[in-house]
């Protein structure tokens, strides 16, 4: 498994990013939501920001989106979620409805278009978790 923040900036990702890169060193890699099959999703004046993004540095790594672009940050609700990365698909599953146990699913667990599986889950003290399987 490996487990890694997943940070949404709300239309300020790229900028983030670029600060990120500037203040603590590292490089990042970003997809748009435009080209893409979520790109029908966002209004068009929205298809230019990041759907998703790595960023690694030296000892660590995290992923971020401008996320819900409709959202603006609230700072008692936070930005963060933990993404999960599980490489045998029936054991990513199996995590997922643990988590799930007393929590809220907010998309199931399911194929994704990228490849893999997906799904996201609130879990019973509030956390966002992301879960992934190859």
């Amino acid at each position: 498994m490996q487990l890694e923040p997943y940070i949404y900036f709300y239309g300020r990702a790229e900028e983030a990013l670029e600060f990120y890169k500037s203040a603590i060193g590292g490089t990042y890699e970003l997809n748009r939501f435009e080209g893409s099959p979520m790109a029908e999703q966002v209004p068009a004046e929205h298809r230019n920001k990041v759907m998703h993004a790595t960023f690694k540095g030296d000892g660590f790594s995290f992923m971020a989106s401008d996320g819900d672009l409709s959202k603006t940050l609230d700072p008692e609700a936070g930005n963060v979620s933990i993404s999960l990365g599980i490489t045998d698909a029936a054991q990513a599953e199996r995590v997922f409805n643990a988590l799930a146990d007393g929590g809220t699913v907010k998309m199931p667990f399911a194929d994704a278009f990228w490849g893999g599986k997906f799904g996201v889950l609130a879990d019973r003290f509030g956390t966002e978790w992301m879960v992934s399987s190859e």
